[in-house]
Protein backbone atom coordinates (compact mmCIF):
# COMPACT_ATOMS: atom_id res chain seq x y z
CA UNK A 1 0.00 0.00 0.00
CA UNK A 2 1.34 3.44 -0.90
CA UNK A 3 1.65 6.00 2.17
CA UNK A 4 1.57 9.31 0.80
CA UNK A 5 2.22 12.82 2.86
CA UNK A 6 -0.52 13.86 4.26
CA UNK A 7 -2.48 16.49 2.27
CA UNK A 8 -2.49 19.89 2.17
CA UNK A 9 -5.43 21.64 4.46
CA UNK A 10 -6.50 24.06 1.55
CA UNK A 11 -6.74 20.69 -0.64
CA UNK A 12 -10.56 21.33 -3.00
CA UNK A 13 -9.53 18.60 -5.64
CA UNK A 14 -7.44 15.48 -6.71
CA UNK A 15 -7.33 14.53 -10.15
CA UNK A 16 -6.64 10.91 -11.04
CA UNK A 17 -4.87 10.08 -14.22
CA UNK A 18 -4.20 6.24 -15.50
CA UNK A 19 -1.40 5.52 -17.32
CA UNK A 20 -0.28 2.20 -19.41
CA UNK A 21 2.97 2.73 -20.68
CA UNK A 22 1.85 6.31 -22.07
CA UNK A 23 5.52 7.62 -22.49
CA UNK A 24 4.92 9.62 -25.45
CA UNK A 25 1.81 11.57 -24.23
CA UNK A 26 2.28 11.22 -20.88
CA UNK A 27 4.22 14.95 -20.57
CA UNK A 28 1.34 16.93 -22.56
CA UNK A 29 -0.88 15.46 -20.05
CA UNK A 30 1.06 16.55 -17.01
CA UNK A 31 1.57 20.34 -18.76
CA UNK A 32 -1.55 20.95 -19.30
CA UNK A 33 -2.85 20.06 -15.41
CA UNK A 34 -0.13 21.79 -13.89
CA UNK A 35 -0.84 24.81 -15.69
CA UNK A 36 -4.73 25.17 -14.42
CA UNK A 37 -5.09 28.79 -14.10
CA UNK A 38 -8.09 30.17 -11.31
CA UNK A 39 -6.62 27.53 -9.03
CA UNK A 40 -4.08 28.07 -6.12
CA UNK A 41 -1.12 24.98 -6.69
CA UNK A 42 -1.88 23.99 -3.18
CA UNK A 43 -5.70 23.12 -3.91
CA UNK A 44 -4.85 20.82 -6.20
CA UNK A 45 -2.70 17.16 -6.50
CA UNK A 46 -1.96 14.92 -9.08
CA UNK A 47 -2.49 10.95 -8.70
CA UNK A 48 -0.72 9.49 -11.09
CA UNK A 49 -1.65 5.57 -10.95
CA UNK A 50 0.69 3.37 -13.13
CA UNK A 51 -0.80 0.44 -14.58
CA UNK A 52 2.24 -2.37 -14.94
CA UNK A 53 4.03 0.19 -17.04
CA UNK A 54 7.38 -0.79 -18.62
CA UNK A 55 8.42 2.26 -20.71
CA UNK A 56 9.87 5.85 -19.52
CA UNK A 57 6.21 7.29 -18.56
CA UNK A 58 7.09 8.12 -15.02
CA UNK A 59 9.82 9.71 -15.53
CA UNK A 60 8.41 11.92 -18.18
CA UNK A 61 5.84 12.83 -16.27
CA UNK A 62 7.96 14.19 -13.13
CA UNK A 63 9.83 16.45 -15.72
CA UNK A 64 6.66 17.93 -16.47
CA UNK A 65 5.42 18.55 -13.98
CA UNK A 66 7.08 21.17 -12.41
CA UNK A 67 5.70 23.01 -9.22
CA UNK A 68 2.57 20.44 -9.37
CA UNK A 69 1.97 18.50 -6.46
CA UNK A 70 2.37 14.68 -7.83
CA UNK A 71 2.19 11.41 -6.49
CA UNK A 72 2.89 8.18 -8.07
CA UNK A 73 0.85 4.92 -7.86
CA UNK A 74 0.78 1.75 -8.92
CA UNK A 75 -1.30 -1.46 -9.17
CA UNK A 76 -0.75 -4.83 -10.96
CA UNK A 77 -4.28 -5.35 -11.52
CA UNK A 78 -4.71 -5.04 -15.13
CA UNK A 79 -7.48 -2.53 -16.86
CA UNK A 80 -7.81 0.80 -16.37
CA UNK A 81 -10.42 0.32 -14.32
CA UNK A 82 -8.80 -0.71 -11.82
CA UNK A 83 -5.88 1.53 -12.40
CA UNK A 84 -8.57 4.48 -11.79
CA UNK A 85 -10.18 3.04 -9.03
CA UNK A 86 -6.98 2.96 -7.13
CA UNK A 87 -6.90 6.59 -7.52
CA UNK A 88 -10.31 7.68 -7.01
CA UNK A 89 -10.16 5.67 -3.73
CA UNK A 90 -7.67 7.61 -2.55
CA UNK A 91 -8.57 10.67 -3.86
CA UNK A 92 -12.11 10.37 -1.80
CA UNK A 93 -9.92 9.36 1.61
CA UNK A 94 -7.91 12.58 1.10
CA UNK A 95 -10.67 14.86 0.10
CA UNK A 96 -12.77 13.55 3.59
CA UNK A 97 -9.76 13.68 5.55
CA UNK A 98 -9.12 17.08 5.30
CA UNK A 99 -12.91 17.94 5.59
CA UNK A 100 -13.56 18.11 2.06
CA UNK A 101 -16.72 15.97 1.31
CA UNK A 102 -17.79 18.37 -1.23
CA UNK A 103 -14.00 18.13 -3.05
CA UNK A 104 -13.57 17.07 -6.34
CA UNK A 105 -12.32 13.86 -7.74
CA UNK A 106 -11.39 15.05 -11.20
CA UNK A 107 -10.52 11.97 -13.76
CA UNK A 108 -8.84 12.93 -17.28
CA UNK A 109 -6.68 10.41 -19.29
CA UNK A 110 -2.95 9.89 -20.13
CA UNK A 111 -3.09 10.97 -23.80
CA UNK A 112 -5.39 13.82 -22.94
CA UNK A 113 -4.78 17.18 -22.58
CA UNK A 114 -7.00 19.31 -20.21
CA UNK A 115 -8.14 22.98 -20.87
CA UNK A 116 -6.49 26.05 -18.75
CA UNK A 117 -9.82 26.32 -17.08
CA UNK A 118 -10.50 22.81 -16.72
CA UNK A 119 -10.69 22.59 -13.42
CA UNK A 120 -11.59 26.20 -12.16
CA UNK A 121 -14.25 25.38 -14.18
CA UNK A 122 -15.81 22.17 -12.45
CA UNK A 123 -14.97 23.35 -8.87
CA UNK A 124 -17.04 26.28 -9.59
CA UNK A 125 -19.71 23.81 -11.10
CA UNK A 126 -19.76 22.20 -7.89
CA UNK A 127 -20.13 25.12 -6.10
CA UNK A 128 -23.28 25.82 -7.51
CA UNK A 129 -24.27 22.50 -6.37
CA UNK A 130 -22.93 20.03 -9.31
CA UNK A 131 -22.18 16.73 -8.10
CA UNK A 132 -21.41 14.88 -10.99
CA UNK A 133 -20.32 16.31 -13.88
CA UNK A 134 -19.03 15.03 -17.56
CA UNK A 135 -16.54 17.09 -19.90
CA UNK A 136 -16.63 17.39 -23.59
CA UNK A 137 -13.48 15.43 -24.91
CA UNK A 138 -13.10 16.12 -28.22
CA UNK A 139 -9.66 15.47 -31.03
CA UNK A 140 -7.57 18.65 -32.01
CA UNK A 141 -9.18 20.69 -35.10
CA UNK A 142 -5.64 19.39 -37.26
CA UNK A 143 -6.75 15.64 -36.58
CA UNK A 144 -10.64 16.14 -36.85
CA UNK A 145 -9.81 17.52 -40.39
CA UNK A 146 -7.38 14.21 -41.25
CA UNK A 147 -10.42 12.11 -40.57
CA UNK A 148 -12.03 10.91 -44.03
CA UNK A 149 -15.42 13.45 -44.94
CA UNK A 150 -17.67 10.20 -44.47
CA UNK A 151 -15.90 9.27 -41.06
CA UNK A 152 -16.65 12.92 -39.41
CA UNK A 153 -20.09 12.83 -41.27
CA UNK A 154 -20.62 9.05 -39.55
CA UNK A 155 -18.97 10.69 -35.89
CA UNK A 156 -21.40 13.94 -35.96
CA UNK A 157 -24.60 11.29 -36.50
CA UNK A 158 -23.17 9.01 -33.67
CA UNK A 159 -23.18 12.44 -31.71
CA UNK A 160 -26.16 13.57 -32.06
CA UNK A 161 -28.24 10.27 -31.42
CA UNK A 162 -26.21 9.59 -28.01
CA UNK A 163 -26.71 13.57 -26.97
CA UNK A 164 -30.74 12.81 -27.88
CA UNK A 165 -30.22 9.75 -25.77
CA UNK A 166 -28.23 11.33 -23.16
CA UNK A 167 -31.52 13.97 -22.67
CA UNK A 168 -34.09 11.65 -22.83
CA UNK A 169 -32.27 9.38 -19.66
CA UNK A 170 -31.05 12.97 -17.96
CA UNK A 171 -32.61 13.41 -14.45
CA UNK A 172 -34.33 16.35 -13.53
CA UNK A 173 -31.88 19.50 -13.12
CA UNK A 174 -29.30 18.02 -15.08
CA UNK A 175 -27.74 20.19 -17.68
CA UNK A 176 -27.22 18.07 -20.73
CA UNK A 177 -24.86 20.41 -23.50
CA UNK A 178 -22.95 17.56 -24.95
CA UNK A 179 -23.17 13.21 -24.35
CA UNK A 180 -19.96 12.58 -23.37
CA UNK A 181 -19.16 11.28 -19.38
CA UNK A 182 -16.13 9.41 -20.30
CA UNK A 183 -12.57 8.78 -18.95
CA UNK A 184 -11.20 11.40 -20.39
CA UNK A 185 -13.00 13.93 -18.57
CA UNK A 186 -15.49 13.06 -15.91
CA UNK A 187 -15.80 13.95 -12.12
CA UNK A 188 -17.76 13.72 -8.91
CA UNK A 189 -17.45 14.84 -5.75
CA UNK A 190 -15.70 12.93 -2.58
CA UNK A 191 -19.32 12.71 -0.89
CA UNK A 192 -20.83 11.33 -4.53
CA UNK A 193 -18.58 9.06 -4.66
CA UNK A 194 -18.30 7.73 -1.13
CA UNK A 195 -22.23 7.01 -1.90
CA UNK A 196 -22.29 5.84 -5.23
CA UNK A 197 -19.05 4.07 -5.84
CA UNK A 198 -16.52 2.42 -5.61
CA UNK A 199 -15.26 2.23 -9.07
CA UNK A 200 -16.06 -1.30 -11.09
CA UNK A 201 -12.27 -2.85 -11.81
CA UNK A 202 -12.84 -3.17 -15.65
CA UNK A 203 -10.22 -3.46 -18.15
CA UNK A 204 -12.91 -0.85 -19.96
CA UNK A 205 -16.16 1.03 -20.01
CA UNK A 206 -15.61 1.66 -16.49
CA UNK A 207 -16.64 5.49 -17.16
CA UNK A 208 -20.20 3.81 -18.34
CA UNK A 209 -20.36 1.65 -15.32
CA UNK A 210 -20.07 4.81 -13.06
CA UNK A 211 -22.93 6.47 -14.54
CA UNK A 212 -25.08 3.46 -14.24
CA UNK A 213 -24.18 3.73 -10.32
CA UNK A 214 -24.78 7.20 -10.46
CA UNK A 215 -28.15 6.96 -11.82
CA UNK A 216 -29.04 4.03 -9.87
CA UNK A 217 -28.71 6.69 -6.32
CA UNK A 218 -30.45 9.05 -8.01
CA UNK A 219 -27.40 11.73 -8.94
CA UNK A 220 -27.65 13.90 -11.64
CA UNK A 221 -24.55 14.25 -14.02
CA UNK A 222 -23.89 17.75 -15.65
CA UNK A 223 -22.88 17.64 -18.98
CA UNK A 224 -21.20 21.08 -19.53
CA UNK A 225 -19.47 22.42 -22.84
CA UNK A 226 -17.37 24.39 -20.95
CA UNK A 227 -15.23 21.59 -19.66
CA UNK A 228 -13.31 20.69 -22.15
CA UNK A 229 -10.26 18.33 -22.75
CA UNK A 230 -8.40 17.93 -26.38
CA UNK A 231 -7.96 13.75 -26.61
CA UNK A 232 -5.85 11.77 -28.80
CA UNK A 233 -7.28 10.55 -32.12
CA UNK A 234 -5.21 7.63 -32.45
CA UNK A 235 -6.79 4.59 -33.13
CA UNK A 236 -5.01 2.28 -31.28
CA UNK A 237 -5.71 3.17 -27.70
CA UNK A 238 -4.90 1.10 -24.23
CA UNK A 239 -8.39 0.33 -23.36
CA UNK A 240 -9.97 -2.43 -25.51
CA UNK A 241 -12.95 -0.13 -26.25
CA UNK A 242 -13.57 3.21 -26.08
CA UNK A 243 -12.55 6.59 -28.75
CA UNK A 244 -9.89 4.03 -30.32
CA UNK A 245 -11.91 1.57 -30.86
CA UNK A 246 -14.49 3.95 -32.79
CA UNK A 247 -12.45 5.64 -34.98
CA UNK A 248 -10.66 2.06 -35.90
CA UNK A 249 -13.93 0.90 -36.69
CA UNK A 250 -14.79 3.88 -38.85
CA UNK A 251 -11.49 4.17 -40.58
CA UNK A 252 -11.69 0.80 -41.30
CA UNK A 253 -15.56 0.57 -42.70
CA UNK A 254 -14.92 3.95 -44.85
CA UNK A 255 -11.44 2.11 -46.33
CA UNK A 256 -12.44 -1.39 -46.34
CA UNK A 257 -15.80 -1.86 -47.15
CA UNK A 258 -16.29 -1.92 -51.79
CA UNK A 259 -19.53 -2.00 -53.79
CA UNK A 260 -19.83 -5.63 -54.97
CA UNK A 261 -20.88 -4.52 -58.25
CA UNK A 262 -18.61 -1.97 -59.40
CA UNK A 263 -16.08 -4.48 -60.57
CA UNK A 264 -15.78 -5.47 -64.44
CA UNK A 265 -14.66 -9.03 -65.08
CA UNK A 266 -12.84 -8.45 -68.57
CA UNK A 267 -11.05 -5.14 -66.26
CA UNK A 268 -10.24 -7.98 -63.20
CA UNK A 269 -8.62 -10.55 -66.13
CA UNK A 270 -6.20 -7.91 -67.20
CA UNK A 271 -5.23 -7.13 -64.12
CA UNK A 272 -5.37 -10.58 -62.64
CA UNK A 273 -1.70 -11.63 -61.54
CA UNK A 274 -2.84 -14.75 -59.45
CA UNK A 275 -4.71 -18.09 -60.19
CA UNK A 276 -8.45 -18.50 -58.83
CA UNK A 277 -10.14 -20.92 -57.87
CA UNK A 278 -13.83 -21.41 -56.99
CA UNK A 279 -15.25 -23.77 -54.13
CA UNK A 280 -18.92 -24.78 -54.44
CA UNK A 281 -19.92 -26.98 -51.88
CA UNK A 282 -23.81 -28.67 -52.52
CA UNK A 283 -26.35 -30.91 -51.21
CA UNK A 284 -29.52 -31.86 -52.89
CA UNK A 285 -28.77 -28.60 -55.50
CA UNK A 286 -30.17 -29.98 -58.79
CA UNK A 287 -32.77 -27.21 -59.32
CA UNK A 288 -29.81 -24.25 -58.86
CA UNK A 289 -25.98 -25.48 -59.58
CA UNK A 290 -26.76 -25.23 -62.76
CA UNK A 291 -28.22 -22.23 -63.16
CA UNK A 292 -24.80 -21.05 -61.32
CA UNK A 293 -22.26 -22.74 -63.63
CA UNK A 294 -23.99 -21.27 -66.50
CA UNK A 295 -23.24 -17.95 -64.38
CA UNK A 296 -19.92 -18.46 -63.40
CA UNK A 297 -18.94 -19.61 -67.21
CA UNK A 298 -18.66 -16.46 -68.86
CA UNK A 299 -16.12 -15.50 -65.96
CA UNK A 300 -14.14 -18.76 -66.67
CA UNK A 301 -14.34 -17.75 -70.27
CA UNK A 302 -12.54 -14.25 -69.70
CA UNK A 303 -9.75 -16.41 -67.89
CA UNK A 304 -10.77 -14.73 -64.38
CA UNK A 305 -11.40 -18.15 -62.86
CA UNK A 306 -9.53 -20.91 -63.33
CA UNK A 307 -11.06 -23.85 -61.38
CA UNK A 308 -14.34 -24.50 -60.64
CA UNK A 309 -14.94 -27.32 -58.32
CA UNK A 310 -18.20 -28.56 -56.93
CA UNK A 311 -18.05 -30.06 -54.17
CA UNK A 312 -21.13 -32.90 -53.59
CA UNK A 313 -22.24 -33.46 -50.19
CA UNK A 314 -23.72 -36.76 -50.33
CA UNK A 315 -26.58 -35.57 -53.28
CA UNK A 316 -28.88 -37.99 -54.29
CA UNK A 317 -30.60 -36.01 -56.82
CA UNK A 318 -28.58 -35.92 -59.36
CA UNK A 319 -26.27 -32.55 -58.71
CA UNK A 320 -23.59 -34.69 -59.80
CA UNK A 321 -25.16 -35.20 -63.00
CA UNK A 322 -26.14 -31.44 -63.44
CA UNK A 323 -22.95 -29.92 -62.77
CA UNK A 324 -21.06 -32.77 -65.07
CA UNK A 325 -22.97 -32.48 -68.04
CA UNK A 326 -21.73 -28.75 -68.16
CA UNK A 327 -18.28 -29.49 -67.84
CA UNK A 328 -17.65 -29.39 -64.28
CA UNK A 329 -15.59 -31.20 -61.75
CA UNK A 330 -17.41 -33.04 -59.20
CA UNK A 331 -15.92 -34.54 -56.44
CA UNK A 332 -17.88 -36.13 -53.85
CA UNK A 333 -16.47 -34.48 -50.25
CA UNK A 334 -15.62 -37.92 -48.89
CA UNK A 335 -13.53 -38.61 -51.95
CA UNK A 336 -11.07 -35.58 -50.69
CA UNK A 337 -8.86 -36.45 -48.10
CA UNK A 338 -9.70 -39.74 -47.37
CA UNK A 339 -7.77 -40.23 -44.21
CA UNK A 340 -10.17 -38.27 -42.84
CA UNK A 341 -12.93 -40.33 -42.96
CA UNK A 342 -16.96 -38.65 -43.69
CA UNK A 343 -16.96 -35.13 -44.24
CA UNK A 344 -18.92 -33.85 -41.07
CA UNK A 345 -20.44 -30.86 -42.11
CA UNK A 346 -19.96 -27.80 -44.56
CA UNK A 347 -16.60 -26.92 -42.88
CA UNK A 348 -15.26 -29.98 -43.90
CA UNK A 349 -16.66 -29.45 -47.62
CA UNK A 350 -14.80 -26.50 -47.57
CA UNK A 351 -11.70 -27.60 -46.07
CA UNK A 352 -11.20 -30.28 -48.55
CA UNK A 353 -12.19 -28.38 -51.28
CA UNK A 354 -9.71 -26.10 -50.07
CA UNK A 355 -7.27 -28.28 -49.95
CA UNK A 356 -7.85 -30.36 -53.56
CA UNK A 357 -7.68 -26.73 -55.56
CA UNK A 358 -4.56 -25.06 -56.22
CA UNK A 359 -5.54 -21.56 -57.15
CA UNK A 360 -3.61 -18.28 -55.07
CA UNK A 361 -7.07 -17.17 -54.81
CA UNK A 362 -10.45 -18.79 -52.96
CA UNK A 363 -13.94 -18.43 -53.66
CA UNK A 364 -16.34 -19.94 -51.80
CA UNK A 365 -20.00 -19.51 -52.42
CA UNK A 366 -23.02 -21.88 -52.56
CA UNK A 367 -25.83 -22.45 -54.83
CA UNK A 368 -28.67 -20.73 -54.55
CA UNK A 369 -31.55 -19.42 -56.41
CA UNK A 370 -30.73 -15.92 -58.22
CA UNK A 371 -26.82 -16.64 -58.19
CA UNK A 372 -25.10 -13.81 -60.15
CA UNK A 373 -22.00 -13.97 -61.79
CA UNK A 374 -21.09 -10.18 -60.00
CA UNK A 375 -21.09 -11.94 -56.64
CA UNK A 376 -17.78 -13.75 -57.35
CA UNK A 377 -16.31 -10.61 -59.21
CA UNK A 378 -17.58 -8.50 -55.71
CA UNK A 379 -15.55 -10.80 -53.23
CA UNK A 380 -12.15 -11.12 -56.15
CA UNK A 381 -12.28 -7.26 -56.86
CA UNK A 382 -10.87 -6.06 -53.71
CA UNK A 383 -7.92 -8.97 -53.37
CA UNK A 384 -7.11 -8.04 -56.98
CA UNK A 385 -6.32 -4.44 -56.48
CA UNK A 386 -5.23 -4.19 -53.04
CA UNK A 387 -2.57 -6.68 -51.98
CA UNK A 388 -3.13 -5.79 -48.47
CA UNK A 389 -6.47 -7.46 -48.46
CA UNK A 390 -5.96 -11.28 -47.41
CA UNK A 391 -10.06 -12.05 -46.75
CA UNK A 392 -12.94 -10.39 -48.24
CA UNK A 393 -16.71 -11.18 -46.79
CA UNK A 394 -20.01 -10.82 -48.30
CA UNK A 395 -22.10 -8.43 -46.97
CA UNK A 396 -25.93 -8.55 -48.15
CA UNK A 397 -28.95 -5.87 -47.67
CA UNK A 398 -30.95 -5.80 -46.11
CA UNK A 399 -29.05 -7.18 -43.41
CA UNK A 400 -31.71 -8.78 -41.68
CA UNK A 401 -32.48 -8.02 -37.90
CA UNK A 402 -34.08 -11.56 -36.58
CA UNK A 403 -31.53 -13.60 -38.19
CA UNK A 404 -29.09 -16.12 -36.61
CA UNK A 405 -26.07 -13.42 -37.29
CA UNK A 406 -28.25 -10.93 -35.53
CA UNK A 407 -29.80 -12.55 -32.45
CA UNK A 408 -26.14 -15.11 -31.32
CA UNK A 409 -23.40 -13.67 -33.79
CA UNK A 410 -23.12 -9.86 -33.59
CA UNK A 411 -23.86 -9.99 -29.63
CA UNK A 412 -21.24 -12.37 -29.16
CA UNK A 413 -18.40 -10.57 -31.89
CA UNK A 414 -19.62 -7.05 -29.91
CA UNK A 415 -19.06 -8.46 -26.33
CA UNK A 416 -15.55 -10.41 -27.24
CA UNK A 417 -14.27 -8.97 -30.85
CA UNK A 418 -15.65 -5.71 -30.97
CA UNK A 419 -13.22 -4.89 -33.95
CA UNK A 420 -15.94 -6.82 -36.16
CA UNK A 421 -18.63 -5.28 -35.15
CA UNK A 422 -18.80 -3.75 -38.56
CA UNK A 423 -19.09 -6.73 -40.62
CA UNK A 424 -23.16 -6.56 -42.01
CA UNK A 425 -23.31 -11.06 -42.24
CA UNK A 426 -21.02 -12.20 -39.48
CA UNK A 427 -22.37 -15.61 -40.81
CA UNK A 428 -22.51 -14.94 -44.32
CA UNK A 429 -21.45 -17.94 -46.52
CA UNK A 430 -19.50 -15.89 -49.49
CA UNK A 431 -15.72 -15.16 -48.89
CA UNK A 432 -12.84 -14.91 -50.90
CA UNK A 433 -9.48 -15.16 -49.63
CA UNK A 434 -5.82 -15.71 -50.47
CA UNK A 435 -4.59 -19.10 -50.30
CA UNK A 436 -1.72 -18.51 -47.95
CA UNK A 437 -4.33 -16.71 -45.53
CA UNK A 438 -6.70 -19.91 -45.52
CA UNK A 439 -4.18 -22.96 -45.35
CA UNK A 440 -3.13 -21.11 -42.25
CA UNK A 441 -6.58 -21.41 -40.09
CA UNK A 442 -8.28 -24.22 -38.65
CA UNK A 443 -12.25 -25.37 -40.07
CA UNK A 444 -14.57 -26.53 -38.06
CA UNK A 445 -16.55 -29.29 -39.70
CA UNK A 446 -19.89 -27.65 -39.60
CA UNK A 447 -21.89 -24.67 -39.30
CA UNK A 448 -19.71 -22.74 -37.36
CA UNK A 449 -17.08 -21.67 -40.01
CA UNK A 450 -18.27 -19.27 -41.01
CA UNK A 451 -17.65 -17.02 -37.81
CA UNK A 452 -14.42 -19.08 -36.91
CA UNK A 453 -12.76 -17.85 -40.61
CA UNK A 454 -13.89 -14.07 -39.68
CA UNK A 455 -12.07 -14.61 -36.40
CA UNK A 456 -8.81 -16.47 -37.21
CA UNK A 457 -8.58 -14.09 -40.19
CA UNK A 458 -8.90 -11.20 -37.99
CA UNK A 459 -5.78 -12.39 -35.72
CA UNK A 460 -3.77 -13.44 -38.54
CA UNK A 461 -4.54 -10.23 -40.71
CA UNK A 462 -5.56 -7.77 -38.52
CA UNK A 463 -8.39 -5.25 -38.82
CA UNK A 464 -7.09 -4.09 -41.96
CA UNK A 465 -6.15 -7.14 -43.17
CA UNK A 466 -10.40 -7.90 -43.94
CA UNK A 467 -12.77 -6.28 -45.77
CA UNK A 468 -16.24 -6.24 -46.95
CA UNK A 469 -18.12 -6.42 -50.38
CA UNK A 470 -21.74 -5.23 -50.93
CA UNK A 471 -23.42 -7.83 -52.99
CA UNK A 472 -26.46 -6.29 -53.13
CA UNK A 473 -30.33 -8.33 -52.63
CA UNK A 474 -29.95 -11.22 -49.89
CA UNK A 475 -30.31 -14.64 -51.32
CA UNK A 476 -33.26 -16.88 -50.33
CA UNK A 477 -32.44 -17.40 -46.12
CA UNK A 478 -31.05 -20.34 -44.99
CA UNK A 479 -32.75 -22.42 -42.60
CA UNK A 480 -31.48 -21.62 -38.94
CA UNK A 481 -32.06 -23.52 -36.05
CA UNK A 482 -30.61 -24.74 -32.52
CA UNK A 483 -28.09 -27.04 -33.84
CA UNK A 484 -26.80 -24.19 -35.94
CA UNK A 485 -26.17 -21.70 -32.86
CA UNK A 486 -24.71 -24.11 -30.65
CA UNK A 487 -22.19 -24.64 -33.69
CA UNK A 488 -21.64 -20.77 -33.66
CA UNK A 489 -21.63 -20.24 -30.14
CA UNK A 490 -19.24 -23.33 -29.53
CA UNK A 491 -16.79 -21.97 -32.62
CA UNK A 492 -16.29 -18.59 -30.69
CA UNK A 493 -16.15 -19.85 -27.46
CA UNK A 494 -13.20 -21.90 -28.85
CA UNK A 495 -11.25 -18.59 -29.78
CA UNK A 496 -12.11 -16.85 -26.73
CA UNK A 497 -11.28 -19.18 -23.96
CA UNK A 498 -9.43 -21.77 -25.75
CA UNK A 499 -9.34 -25.29 -27.32
CA UNK A 500 -8.33 -26.85 -24.33
CA UNK A 501 -11.59 -25.63 -21.82
CA UNK A 502 -14.00 -26.18 -24.88
CA UNK A 503 -13.10 -29.59 -25.38
CA UNK A 504 -12.90 -29.78 -20.85
CA UNK A 505 -16.27 -28.09 -21.33
CA UNK A 506 -17.82 -31.03 -24.39
CA UNK A 507 -21.53 -30.23 -25.01
CA UNK A 508 -22.49 -33.21 -25.59
CA UNK A 509 -25.65 -33.90 -27.81
CA UNK A 510 -28.31 -31.21 -28.17
CA UNK A 511 -31.15 -31.99 -26.49
CA UNK A 512 -34.36 -30.70 -27.93
CA UNK A 513 -37.29 -31.03 -25.11
CA UNK A 514 -40.64 -32.60 -25.64
CA UNK A 515 -43.37 -33.29 -23.80
CA UNK A 516 -42.85 -36.66 -22.43
CA UNK A 517 -38.54 -36.36 -23.03
CA UNK A 518 -35.74 -35.10 -25.06
CA UNK A 519 -34.69 -35.81 -28.69
CA UNK A 520 -30.93 -35.92 -28.73
CA UNK A 521 -29.38 -34.44 -32.03
CA UNK A 522 -25.91 -34.56 -32.24
CA UNK A 523 -24.22 -31.95 -33.70
CA UNK A 524 -20.73 -31.61 -35.12
CA UNK A 525 -18.13 -29.61 -33.04
CA UNK A 526 -14.72 -30.90 -34.48
CA UNK A 527 -12.42 -28.68 -36.06
CA UNK A 528 -9.84 -29.60 -38.95
CA UNK A 529 -6.33 -28.27 -38.59
CA UNK A 530 -4.66 -25.65 -40.88
CA UNK A 531 -3.54 -27.41 -43.99
CA UNK A 532 -0.03 -25.85 -43.52
CA UNK A 533 0.12 -28.91 -40.49
CA UNK A 534 -0.33 -31.42 -42.74
CA UNK A 535 2.01 -33.60 -44.65
CA UNK A 536 2.41 -31.91 -48.24
CA UNK A 537 1.35 -35.29 -49.68
CA UNK A 538 -2.31 -34.61 -47.91
CA UNK A 539 -2.48 -31.08 -49.30
CA UNK A 540 -3.04 -30.63 -53.02
CA UNK A 541 -3.23 -34.89 -53.25
CA UNK A 542 -6.50 -34.64 -55.81
CA UNK A 543 -5.48 -34.17 -58.99
CA UNK A 544 -7.35 -31.62 -60.97
CA UNK A 545 -9.57 -31.53 -63.77
CA UNK A 546 -10.12 -28.39 -65.37
CA UNK A 547 -13.89 -27.06 -66.10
Amino acid sequence: MTILPAPDPGLRACIVVPARDEEELIGACVRALAAQEGVAGEAYELLLVLDRCTDATEARARAAAGSLVFYVLRTEQPGVGAARRVGMDLACERLHSVGRPDGLIACTDADSEAAPDWLATQLAAVAGGARAIGGRAAMSEAEQAALDPAIRASRERDAAARLELARSQAMDGARTEHHQFSGASMALTAATYRLAGPLERRTGLEDEALERLLRRHRVPVDRLLAVRVTTSGRSRGRAPRGLALDLRRARWLAARRYDGAGYDAAALAERKTATVSVVLPTREATGTVGDVLDALAPLKRARLLDEILVVRGGSRDGTAGVARRRGAWVADESELLREYGPALGTGDALWRGLAATSGDLVVFVRAHAGFRADLVTGLLGPLLRDPAVELVKGAYEPAGRDGLGELVARPLLNLHLPDLAGFVDPLGFELAARRTMLERLPFPVGDGVEIALLIDAYRTAGLDGLAQADLGERPPAVRHDAAKALAVIAAVERRIHGAARSEADAPGPLLLPFADGFEPRSVALDERPPLLELLPAAVGAQSLRPV
